[in-house]
């Protein structure tokens, strides 16, 4: 067979690969085609059948909403959110960095521990930090979500750091070592800047958390006069009021900022992941 046929002979089935790609793509897409369509539909087209697959008469009274009422829930999971990054970052990199390079005694148990934290259902930690927070006085602030947050991004964070930081050359850590730097001078001067990758795929995982995070909101957090945006899509939805354009006006305005990091940060986050799965 020559090389010409065995190219024509391969065309029908990457054709064929391409199109069940797409088909699949289309198919796990169209949630979020629905989300904006419906975003820009009106209250009294919302229950036509067949449904529109395109707004006849399109409107913006959801993204109205949006702005009207929704601004200031935007605004606390902002700082909800950065403020789990900080947290996370502070307290899983110093870890990492002492469980891949310092060895600590019981580093393997811990490696265990922080494995089986993320096992635990989150609505059983929820209750647990119920319960302390009110004896603390810390229900329904913004500080103790970014707490009980950070509490879901740490494990992760920690096996990350440790993975990124083992492949890192030991002859760096001895040479500064020699140089007469102690081991956190090392770690911020060293380690840190090289860590890059890590501290952004970190970061991002742990403000994607805390970002869509409700189970802890609605916990800790209903009733308050800080509530992040995933109960404020949630306090649209009641027995006699639906507002579902404003619902998926709100889904999309909450969306976009945690695309436009993970389409940023992409490249990081895949070095980051990845880092440590190969040694050699």
């Amino acid at each position: 067979m020559t090389s010409a046929q065995s190219v024509l002979n391969r065309r029908p089935r990457t054709w064929a690969k391409t199109a069940i790609g797409l088909v699949l793509t289309a198919v796990m897409l169209f949630p979020v085609y629905w989300m904006l369509n419906v975003s820009f539909t009106r209250d009294q087209d919302m229950r036509k059948s067949p449904p529109d697959l395109f707004p006849a008469r399109p409107t913006l009274e959801g993204y109205r909403a949006v702005v009207d009422q929704q601004l200031p829930y935007l605004g606390t999971s902002l700082v909800i959110g950065l403020g789990t990054v900080a947290l996370t970052v502070a307290l899983a990199a110093p870890a990492g960095y002492a469980l891949a390079k310092l060895r600590p005694r019981g580093g393997g148990v811990l490696n265990f521990v922080l494995l089986a934290a993320q096992m635990i259902p989150g609505i059983i930690m929820a209750m647990g930090f119920y319960a302390i927070y009110l004896s603390l006085g810390l229900l329904q602030s913004v500080p103790g979500l970014i707490i009980a947050d950070s509490t879901l991004a740490v494990p992760f964070a920690v096996l990350i750091f440790t993975a990124f930081m083992s492949g890192i050359p030991g002859e760096l850590i001895q040479a500064a070592q020699m140089d007469g730097a102690r081991a956190l001078r090392t770690f911020w001067s060293i380690v840190l800047p090289m860590s890059r990758n890590s501290i952004v795929t970190v970061s991002l995982f742990a403000f994607l958390w805390s970002w869509s995070d409700f189970i802890f909101a609605s916990t800790l957090a209903n009733g308050g006069a800080h509530e992040p945006i995933t109960l404020g899509i949630y306090h649209y939805i009641g027995n006699n009021n639906q507002q579902w354009n404003a619902i998926m006006a709100t889904a999309v305005v909450a969306s976009l900022p945690a695309t436009v990091i993970l389409v940023l940060a992409q490249r990081y986050v895949a070095a980051g992941v990845t880092a440590g799965a190969v040694k050699d």
